[in-house]
């Protein structure tokens, strides 16, 4: 947004253009210099602020559907909240993160290459303890320092991928449908290689909140893996997509429900008896219903009246004829 001047600000410009003390053309040169913005090429921005912003949604979604489901599967609360979405080089983001940490390197069709997941080594052996049966003691140290994650600790986390990995797919289903799959899990981050070291990635950052211990979730997506979907990420081609498929629905839709059963009714009349006259009916008593013979009838679609008709036949069989649409309140 452009500095709006005051008007104190306004009299002493034109009284500095007036007594020569500043020109138009310095001004003009001013101006243009302040178009003139730096420009990092090791750190090139390619997505667009809108593209940012329908990131931003699809993993505060991603962070609701992996609570709870990481909560289901250590029975514990855990609450994941979105930090922040943000593009750096590669490099930067593995300088970033602690050695070791779980690193989950994973294929999602129809994104291209590898992206991974990255979980502190805080948090993974906050969720090794649990699901191994340990004692929820708040405030308990839950990380010692260690050179490494064990085979039977890996294989855990494998399970906690995996149901990360579930949250991924779900939370990118308004915009492509995702299918991930695990390769492979790695604990030193100096040894992936998901993109070379200057190219631009999306960092995704969240908190992971468990036993009032605060630690940290970071998702890395290269910039070559949105490449085949990044117009999907603007919100004008959702609206678009969605008119180009509504006439294929409507006519699948349309296929479906014409051949759906329905069971139509026509009520001759109502009336009201007691039990001791319902109990003495017998063969050929008469019974007063509240409709006149000469008005019509009303015929019910899965017990509702939705028609008048009258009664007749056709081709020696019992017929009616529909006189009139009608709202249920009308017959009411």
């Amino acid at each position: 947004m452009k500095q709006v001047l005051s008007q104190e600000e306004i009299d002493s410009l034109l009284n500095a253009l007036s007594s020569g003390e500043i020109t138009p053309e310095n001004v003009t040169v001013e101006e243009e210099k302040n178009k003139i913005k730096p420009y990092d090429f090791r750190r090139p921005f390619k997505l667009s602020k809108e593209h940012i912003n329908s990131l931003y949604m699809i993993f505060e979604n991603f962070s609701k559907i992996a609570g709870n489901t990481i909560s289901n599967l250590i029975r514990n609360n855990v609450e994941i909240k979105i930090v922040a979405v943000e593009q750096i080089s590669f490099d930067e983001f593995t300088r970033s993160v602690p050695n070791p940490t779980m690193l989950s390197i994973f294929k999602s069709k129809p994104l291209n290459g590898n992206l991974l997941f990255e979980i502190s080594p805080q948090a993974c052996y906050q969720v090794i303890e649990l699901m191994c049966g340990g004692f929820e003691i708040k405030d308990a140290p839950v990380f010692k320092k260690k050179e490494n994650f064990t085979e039977i600790e890996l294989s855990i986390l494998e399970e906690l991928s995996a149901v990360v990995l579930k949250a991924f797919d779900i939370a990118w289903n308004d915009i492509v449908e995702v299918e991930s799959e695990l390769e492979f899990i790695e604990s030193n981050p100096q040894i992936v290689q998901i993109a070379s070291p200057n190219e631009p990635v999306i960092l995704i950052s969240f908190t992971f909140e468990l036993l009032e211990h605060k630690n940290f979730i970071n998702i890395c997506i290269p910039y070559i893996s949105l490449d085949a979907i990044i117009e999907r990420l603007n919100f004008k081609n959702w609206f678009e997509s969605d008119n180009e498929q509504t006439d294929d629905y409507r006519a699948i839709v349309e296929k479906r429900v014409l051949g759906v059963p329905v069971n139509l009714e026509v009520e001759l009349g109502r009336t009201y008896i007691s039990i001791r006259d319902f109990l003495n009916l017998e063969e050929g008593d008469c019974i007063r219903l509240d409709n006149r013979i000469d008005e019509p009838l009303s015929m019910l679609v899965e017990g509702k009246p939705h028609f008048l008709v009258r009664p007749g036949k056709l081709n020696s069989k019992l017929a009616v004829e529909v006189l009139q649409f009608i709202e249920e309140d009308v017959i009411e």
